[in-house]
């Protein structure tokens, strides 16, 4: 009843205090004030009086509203995951956010249902049977059964209505199963976060929220008084000014990117249970996402060049059908290589094949996209005579050189038998790893340049993570025969005649790096 109205004030304090204090707290002001407290409080409790829902044999029902009724049905076998999400307010009350997410026939592919503010050993039940009945309803697809029954719900207070066809839980059923810890993160590991590029921004994005919420409540004041002090002060002061400012924040980076680390992974926790991998989080909000094991058809493993510097990867997982991958996917935080390999073959299967190096054509590529452009601009600025432009174009084509090396080291595809495995990329470079059965095609794609050289980017299309990924700058006659290897049902037909085995088949020496 709570929860509710509070999300909403949080979200108006800032205006609402700039307009008391803007206003001189007139009275009357603090009486619109007072009254708007009090609808937002009666809303949340109409809200929490007419809020159901119900968990029957084959669907979730969840219907809420006086004035506009709505009701929301999720059939179960379209239930894609369970989320438990839980702010600090939720903890302090005791309850917990459940997330249905589902699949939908909507051009955004998914809908969710959301059960706020349900007790935390509701949520943690309520996950379990869904998931429990959705596996009950999936076998069934291949075979007779009986039906599993249905229950009620809970109803924020409310009991369930009279005459509804539903019973009791089976005996059994939601019972937590025997759970497997495969990991829980050490407190040393926050320290990683000052690797991340993402985290190391997080200064700008603390400076840039501030800059928009001052905006926001007083922003024509603000920029006015800005502009008044830029211009009327002195300017080797403001030089000075700007310049500590700036040390500072680079200062500050790493010490922020801890910190975000910290409070976003806090506690990070991989669990097998029930048939899913849990991966729970946070520190202020704590999230505990749910991934059934048999929709995972891989893994990514990602990091950056400062991260391989100290041998740090990241690992997420490839899940068909799932929504909000950037977060919802993550199964280990970044960590040592070491540490995250066996995790990966306690809870997946680790690739264990070696990856095929790409022909050196693809280095001179690499190298005249990361050279060519700057060097072009740094002789046109040369010409005119634009001094600082050339400078900097000239730097940059330099820094060209290693970024090129670096990106045609990564590049790799291999497979083991049972999984595909491709690697790419330098300043985000990733090495996704999928089952053979996910395979559902591959594409060829080639550029002009890339026809002279017999070079051809192969994509491997799966129906799962981002639906396919790609090798680059593979060598054309080898990508064939490598796709043909894997998968001969699919690539053998199309073959002119019987494919020889060609230097991307599986075999070769792994890249370097």
């Amino acid at each position: 009843m709570v929860v509710g109205p509070i999300n909403q004030l949080r979200s108006l304090l800032l205006p609402v205090l700039a307009g008391l204090v803007l206003g001189g707290f007139n009275p009357w002001l603090l009486a619109a004030t007072g009254m708007g407290v009090v609808v937002l409080l009666v809303g949340g409790f109409v809200t929490w009086r007419t809020f159901r829902y119900e968990v029957g044999a084959d669907r979730v029902e969840i219907s809420r509203g006086l004035i506009r009724r709505s009701r929301r049905t999720i059939p179960l076998e379209r239930v894609r995951g369970v989320d438990v999400t839980s702010s600090l307010l939720h903890r302090l009350l005791g309850v917990a956010v459940v997330r249905i997410e589902a699949a939908a026939g909507s051009a955004a592919g998914t809908e969710d249902g959301k059960l706020d503010a349900v007790s935390a050993e509701e949520a943690e039940r309520l996950r379990r049977v869904l998931l429990h009945r959705k596996a009950v309803l999936t076998e069934q697809e291949s075979g007779p059964g009986a039906a599993v029954p249905g229950e009620s719900g809970g109803t924020g207070g409310v009991p369930p209505t009279e005459g509804s066809a539903t019973t009791g839980v089976p005996s059994g059923e939601g019972d937590p199963d025997e759970t497997v810890t495969y990991f829980s993160m050490p407190r040393r590991w926050y320290l990683y976060g000052a690797l991340s590029l993402g985290y190391l921004l997080t200064p700008f994005v603390v400076l840039a929220t501030l800059f928009g919420m001052v905006q926001q409540s007083a922003g024509q004041m603000v920029t006015d008084y800005f502009i008044d002090w830029v211009t009327t002060a002195d300017r080797a002061f403001l030089v000075l000014f700007g310049a500590v400012f700036a040390g500072v924040l680079v200062l500050l980076m790493p010490v922020f990117a801890v910190v975000s680390y910290a409070i976003t992974h806090w506690g990070f926790s991989l669990r097998d249970r029930d048939g899913s991998l849990v991966a729970e989080r946070g520190l202020f909000t704590r999230r505990s996402v749910t991934l059934e094991k048999r929709r995972i058809r891989g893994y990514e493993l990602q990091d950056n060049p400062l991260e391989r510097t100290r041998g740090v990867v990241g690992l997420r997982a490839i899940v068909t059908g799932l929504g909000d991958a950037a977060t919802r996917a993550v199964l280990l935080p970044v960590g040592p290589r070491s540490t995250v390999e066996p995790v990966v073959d306690r809870a997946l299967t680790l690739f264990r094949g070696r990856l095929v190096r790409h022909p050196r054509a693809a280095l001179f590529r690499r190298l005249t996209r990361a050279v060519l452009p700057f060097a072009a601009v740094a002789s046109v600025a040369a010409y005119f005579d634009v001094t600082w432009l050339a400078v900097a174009a000239g730097a940059l084509a330099l820094l060209g050189v290693p970024l090129g090396i670096d990106r045609y080291r990564s590049l790799g595809h291999g497979y083991d038998g049972e999984r595909v495995s491709v690697r790419s990329g330098s300043l985000s470079r990733s090495q996704a790893t999928v089952e053979r059965s996910a395979v559902i095609g591959w594409t060829w794609t080639q550029t002009l340049f890339q026809r002279r050289s017999s070079l051809a980017n192969l994509q491997v299309t799966v129906g799962a993570g981002t639906g396919g990924y790609t090798a680059q700058d593979a060598a054309l006659d080898g990508s064939v025969a490598f796709a043909a290897r894997i998968t001969p049902e699919m690539v053998r037909p199309f073959l002119a005649g019987e494919e020889q085995r060609g230097p991307g088949d599986g075999a070769g020496e792994a890249p370097r790096g």
